[in-house]
């Protein structure tokens, strides 16, 4: 009898392990614009605010940097439980009045994407000098491209594979930039406005370099390193409450994810979204999705979810997003997340 006992605790125990890995096996990636009073409030977050996130991230994750979670995730070690990445767009001077004090004062790591052509070029854009301060001081630099345009806008007359190579030497060049100004090239790329399209995506992947988006969600060992989910922190997302949520929040393993080109045109029909869930840490049947904030219909088969997406009938960028509640990790849920652009009738993009 007791030789029963001991067995069934040894397998429940093991059962456990396994499903805890998920929780070593995942980050978050926090997305900031401008920490300032006086810029656009849809991009911005006070330097009150980020300093009452920064505490909350002392007190109850660890912070790391960007390029050890992204080595460690791809050689598929384990993380620390509830580990975060700081990361700025758009290399803004508030972030290094504002922001870099209070990251400073905390000894938390991050990386500021910029598009390096326009350092100490524009008034309100970093000058090499406040980079290389930066840089010694935990910051690290990575790419946001040779001008801070829509990537998917094609001049007249451009073909498709014009457009894809004329992308690539912006990235290149801007990379190069980078590299003879600190002396390092991670070939990370964070895509202005998180917008991009299969193609764009799968070269950037053959030319060696990682991406990054501003889709929602968490990062494990098993997400799409050409597109990472990052959690936008500013305007409407920057209340505590609500970041905390998504903060605590796992990368939904899932595979089989159903093909589709994340630029839709306009009045196009929109298929359903498709995928597998690969963990035995959460009920299928308890996969919610939502688009623009709506429940969507699902239905499920196996582990195989089937979501009806809502006609997307108005230019800019949507997004849609699957969570369930973890079964072992109490208020953890996991996050899945596909995002769709779509341009104006004239195709143009919105910012």
């Amino acid at each position: 009898m007791r030789r029963t006992s001991d067995t069934l605790v040894m397998i429940l125990t093991c059962a456990l392990l396994s499903i805890n890995t998920w929780a070593k096996d995942n980050a978050v990636i926090l997305l900031y614009h401008h920490v300032s009073h006086s810029t656009p409030g849809v991009t911005s977050v006070s330097p009150e605010t980020f300093r009452e996130h920064m505490q909350y991230l002392a007190e109850h994750h660890q912070v790391l940097p960007l390029k050890e979670v992204i080595e460690t995730l791809q050689n598929k070690q384990p993380l620390s439980d509830k580990a975060v990445v700081i990361t700025f767009d758009d290399g803004y001077k508030n972030i290094y009045n504002n922001a870099h004090p209070i990251l400073k004062e905390f000894s938390f790591p991050y990386t500021i994407f910029i598009n390096p052509p326009l350092i100490g070029k524009v008034s309100y854009q970093l000058d090499w000098q406040q980079v290389k301060i930066m840089a010694n001081e935990g910051a690290s630099f990575a790419n946001h491209g040779s001008q801070h345009s829509h990537m998917l806008t094609k001049n007249k007359s451009e073909s498709e594979e014009s457009w894809l190579r004329r992308s690539l030497l912006e990235i290149e060049t801007a990379e190069t930039i980078l590299k003879n100004n600190l002396g390092y090239s991670l070939k990370y790329f964070a895509y202005p406005y998180g917008e991009f399209d299969l193609k764009l995506k799968n070269r950037l992947k053959a030319s060696g370099y990682i991406g990054f988006a501003q889709h929602s969600g968490a990062i494990a060992s098993y997400s799409d390193f050409s597109a990472l989910p990052r959690y936008p922190s500013a305007g409407i997302y920057s209340n505590i409450q609500s970041l905390k949520v998504k903060l605590n929040s796992l990368a939904m393993p899932v595979d089989n994810v159903s093909s589709y080109d994340p630029k839709v045109e306009l009045y196009s029909d929109t298929e359903s979204l498709s995928f597998n869930v690969k963990t035995d840490d959460l009920l299928p049947q308890q996969i919610n999705c939502f688009q623009n904030g709506q429940n969507l219909n699902m239905f499920l088969k196996g582990n195989t979810v089937s979501v009806d997406i809502n006609p997307i009938t108005q230019p800019g960028r949507h997004r849609v997003n699957c969570t369930a509640p973890s079964i072992s990790e109490t208020n953890r849920y996991y996050w899945f997340s596909q995002p769709f652009f779509m341009p104006t009738i004239e195709g143009k993009w919105l910012d």
